[in-house]
């Protein structure tokens, strides 16, 4: 099998859908000698954060030299962000390997592309024999595919709206599916600063003698690490990620040196990411949720602040994006809208016109594609892009940040579950 070909195997599980669950995960990894036995994890759930979380993590045990796996979803461009050892994506020979040995396996059965893809993170890792897995829920928690491991800790960053179409429309109900990720003995840490939300993890926790450990304001505010990525709200995931490290330490040995600079040291593309052309200063956020973009607003106001930026949007129609266009606007000079390359899309025009209601007296265009809206703001000395993920791995391949081998990024794509 070719890496092409490959990749028009994985384009042909979103028939299937998302399918809340673990049968056929738990049926797939047997078929593929369960290599999740052979692995330890660090497993991160939350609505928002979970992804930093993960890098930050993962950039903490490669600074302390051991070899670290790291599972995250969605891409931005290209499908390998998704499995990296050392922050080394999965090479296209060993995806096409891999994807050709696990399609043989699961013969006669019907995975869907994130259950697929979950077991061949599993059996590359595994072979790789990495020391430890960073491995992030894909959507909620307890019926994820991800949740077929026992791990060494359970991390559960916050409790936010997002996904109620699966998740339950109450913070009740989406802190009891994320804490569906805890095991029994093994310790669960959370940042989630909802009252009802910890207090439904906690009680999970307790229900199955995990050790709870909450982190409060006082744990928050005595952070004293640097780190690179901006926002308050990146230093409540460093700080969550430091006592995972410090809790593990038995385990995993890491000293205060190594969690310094592997905290200063790490990388994560499209939140709050600076870019710089010319004299022309953008920045990337994948904001795409109300909580997200609550955070993008404090970051705004906290590192640029009195600075207006031109708004570049493009948001999913699954979201909640009334509510988040009606907290962007007010902060922009001027926003111009494009189509997110989805199917879920918002149109370019129904978002513009979403701005326009807001009554914040911004001018507003929208544009046909990505290209024509970086080119409408290419004079623009401040720019923020953001609303959605998918969005912004379109905008770093026409900023030439990044480069896909065909459409990688409508691997992201994904159905709600069929109706009983």
């Amino acid at each position: 099998m070719t890496y092409d070909e490959a990749l028009t195997y994985l384009h042909s599980l979103r028939m299937f859908g998302f399918q809340p669950g673990l049968e056929t995960t738990r049926r797939l990894a047997t078929l593929a000698g369960n290599p999740q036995a052979l692995l330890r994890f660090i497993h991160v759930a939350g609505t928002n954060g979970k992804g930093s979380t993960c890098a930050l993590l993962e950039s903490v045990y490669r600074a302390a030299g051991h070899r670290v796996g790291l599972y995250t979803s969605p891409h931005l461009v290209r499908f390998g962000e998704r499995i990296q050892i050392n922050r080394v994506p999965i090479g296209d020979a060993d995806l096409a390997r891999h994807v050709a040995e696990l399609k043989a396996l699961s013969a006669g059965m019907e995975p869907t592309f994130f259950e697929f893809t979950t077991v061949l993170a599993l059996r590359y890792f595994a072979e790789q024999q990495v020391d430890l897995v960073i491995w992030e829920t894909g959507l909620g928690g307890r019926l994820d595919a991800t949740n077929i491991v026992t791990p060494l800790a359970s991390v559960i960053t916050n409790i936010a709206f997002d996904h109620q179409r699966v998740l339950g429309n109450t913070l009740a109900a989406i802190a009891s599916e994320k804490s569906g990720i805890i095991k029994p003995g093994v310790p669960v840490l959370t940042a989630t600063d909802d009252a009802e939300a910890r207090a439904i993890i906690e009680y999970k926790a307790r229900e199955l003698d995990a050790p709870f450990i909450p982190l409060g304001a006082s744990e928050l505010a005595n952070f004293r690490f640097e780190i690179p990525l901006l926002g308050e709200h990146q230093r409540a995931n460093a700080a969550l990620a430091a006592a995972t490290v410090r809790l593990l330490r038995f385990v995993l040995p890491v000293s205060d040196e190594q969690l310094r600079a592997g905290l200063a040291g790490v990388k994560w593309p499209g939140r709050l990411q600076l870019v710089k052309r010319g004299t022309q200063t953008l920045l990337l956020d994948g904001a795409h949720n109300p909580a997200g973009i609550a955070a993008l607003q404090a970051a705004l106001v906290q590192h640029f602040p009195g600075k207006r930026p031109t708004l570049v949007l493009g948001m999913l129609a699954d979201k909640d994006w009334q509510a988040m266009v009606a907290t962007l606007v007010p902060l922009a000079a001027r926003v111009v809208t494009a189509p997110v390359a989805s199917e879920r899309t918002v149109s370019a025009e129904d978002l513009r016109a979403a701005c326009v209601a807001t009554g914040a007296g911004r001018p507003a265009k929208a544009a046909a594609s990505v290209a024509e809206a970086l080119k409408l703001v290419a004079s623009d000395p401040f720019v923020l892009v953001t609303g959605s993920l998918y969005f912004l791995g379109e905008v770093m391949e026409q900023l030439g940040l990044a480069t896909a081998h065909g459409d990688e990024r409508a691997l992201n794509e994904w159905s709600p579950p069929k109706a009983p």
